[in-house]
Formats: C-alpha cells, structure tokens, sequence
C-alpha cells in the first residue's frame, strides 16, 4: 500500500460571495487576523505529513503564488532592522514543497481534482478545500490518512449539521459503524433537499482518495449547477470499490461566507496573543451598548 504524501487545494474559485473585495484578490488570500485563509490548510497539509502539495488555481490568483514565493526585499529589510521574529515568520512560508496548476475554466470541484491527475499519477493524495478550516488535537488530514492505513480505502471526513441545512453540502446514506467514527456508506447525494437527506451526516472539505477516481471522474457527466461534481464521481467509485465516511468531533470553522469569516476572525483573535486581550474587552464594551440599546428600543 502506498504511502499518502500528495495534497490538493483547489483554489480556483471566483469568490463571487466575497465581492467586491475578490474581484482582484483571491478569496484564499483573505485574513484569518493576520494569515491568508490558504495558509491555514497548507500548514494543517504540513502538520498531517503531506510532503508535496499542488494548488489549483485560476485566473486572477497570482496573490496566492506571491505569498509562498520568496521576497528578498522585504526579508533583507526585516534582517537589517533585526526583525528576526517577523523574518522567520515570512521564510517559513517558502520553505514548502508547493506546485501550481492552472485550471482553465471553473467547472467544479470534480473538474479541480482532475486537473492534477498528472502531478497525482497513481498514488492516493488527499484534497483539501480552502473554505474548512479544521481543529483538533489531530489534525483532520491525518486522521484520514490514519484511517487509510487500517482499510487502504477512500474515506471522506464528514460531521453532523443541521437537517435543514443538508441541501449546502454532499451528504453520506450510511450504511453501519464499522468502527466508532467510521461508516461504511450505502451512497452519496450532492445537495439533496432537506426531505430527501439520507443523514445529517455532510461532507465536509477533507477527501483522501484513491487514484482510480481519475478515471471515473473522466467518464461523470456534468452534475448540479453544470459543473462535474466529485461528490458524484465518489458515489460511482463507491460502486466499485470501497468509500469510507471518517465523523470528525474538532472544531469547524466555515470561512466560505461573510458571517463564517467574520465570526472565524472573532474565534481566533480571541487566541491570537498580539490582539486577544484588547479584542475581549472590546467585546465586553459592545456587549454592554448592545444591551442598552436593546433595552431602549424595548420600551
């Protein structure tokens, strides 16, 4: 069985949620406090083991290449002015096995994944969506690549949510536990109507899978929105040979729309050692003016 070490980020998007603000700049470089969104999945790649990493990216996505290329300028000014905490900060992002491809036309997720066929060849990788970020002791890309070592298997990372909200996400028809967290799956539906949801068990953005999707990606017709969806070429793989669904229990943040983005950057500059206290006691203050003003309107 072979060794899991190649990772996909699909980051061609057109990040029409974000607007304005995507319309020259790459949803993925948007700020979690102070780090591009894209940056939390590579080092989450790096933490699991991933040893290279391809991004697929599109037109108007040039930001994300000048992030994890090295700039000398700014690296020999932060050296003179012995910045040596900032300096490391920025060559830590270089020193990355990192490859782009680009996708020509957004034609959907399944679509992305293809297009790294060649850079994959026949080894299992894993792909890794840039609106998740993921906590948890273990990082989720490992545990799936854990996972895959014990059934040598795809296996999809999935978690519960809100019935009602089924209709955002692919979701798993499973079958039974074949191990706490761990189902075996009757099927998956991209999208379904909340009435017609097999579980509220929905596929989240982590994927290991096996090579041979390729091939069944290559013969999948076109799917919801007119685009070639993978969650369909993962129900057809299923048909064949084994697809697990991994129930993640970290923490999910979704930074794929406004509210997720703002309420993600609240979350994590409540850590972030720079601005955490000033952001708590902000909070507080708001608090108070909120309840007043609610108090006033009340009567």
């Amino acid at each position: 069985m072979k060794k899991v070490r190649k990772a996909i980020i699909p980051a061609a998007g057109l990040g029409t949620r974000f607007l304005p603000a995507t319309k020259a700049l790459a949803k993925e470089m948007l700020p979690i406090v102070d780090k591009p969104t894209i940056q939390f999945i590579v080092e989450e790649a790096r933490k699991s083991g991933i040893e290279d990493i391809v991004v697929v990216d599109g037109k108007s996505k040039r930001s994300i290449e000048d992030h994890f290329d090295s700039n000398p300028e700014l690296e020999n000014n932060l050296a003179e002015k012995n910045k040596q905490e900032m300096l490391k900060m920025v060559q830590e992002t270089t020193d990355i096995n990192l490859y782009f491809i680009r996708q020509s036309h957004p034609r959907g997720l399944g679509d992305a994944v293809l297009t790294a066929k060649a850079f994959i060849g026949d080894e299992p990788f894993v792909v890794m969506l840039g609106d998740d970020l993921m906590e948890d002791k273990v990082p989720l890309t490992r545990q799936l690549m854990e996972s895959y070592k014990e059934t040598g298997a795809s296996t999809l990372a999935v978690m519960k949510v809100p019935h009602e909200e089924t209709e955002k996400y692919g979701v798993i028809n499973p079958i039974e536990q074949v191990k706490p967290g761990l189902y075996n799956v009757s099927n998956f539906v991209e999208k379904p109507d909340p009435d017609e949801a097999p579980s509220d068990l929905a596929i989240i953005g982590r994927y290991l899978l096996t090579p041979e999707i390729f091939d069944v990606l290559e013969r999948t017709p076109m799917g919801k929105g007119g685009e070639l969806q993978l969650t369909d070429a993962i129900d057809e793989l299923n048909k064949t040979q084994r697809v697990f669904a991994h129930e993640f229990k970290g923490q999910r943040f979704d930074v794929g729309n406004k509210f997720g983005w703002i309420e993600t950057n609240i979350e994590y500059g409540l850590k972030h050692p720079q601005v955490k206290d000033e952001l708590r006691a902000y909070i507080k203050t708001l608090g108070a003016k909120l309840t007043a003003e609610d108090e006033k309107a009340s009567k």
